[in-house]
């Protein structure tokens, strides 16, 4: 049997009330199994909408094509 193991590392943040409410809620219902599990999984859901835009914005940028100083010129 192989095990893997994840590093993780302990980060404190203060949150509003209604942040705190929310996460509890988030375990209540059981759409986590505690408030870390909540919270890294909001952080993962943050992390890939942030990917996402940064790829529907790189997708309205020019095409950098051709002659590297002939476009560094044009810059």
């Amino acid at each position: 049997m192989i095990t893997s193991y994840i590093t993780m590392s302990t980060l404190s943040v203060p949150l509003s009330e209604e942040m705190q409410k929310g996460i509890e809620s988030l375990v209540k219902r059981g759409l986590a199994s505690n408030k870390a599990e909540a919270v890294r999984q909001a952080i993962k859901m943050y992390l890939e909408e942030q990917a996402v835009q940064d790829v529907r914005k790189a997708m309205n940028e020019p095409d950098l094509e051709g002659d590297l100083d002939a476009l560094a010129k044009k810059l």
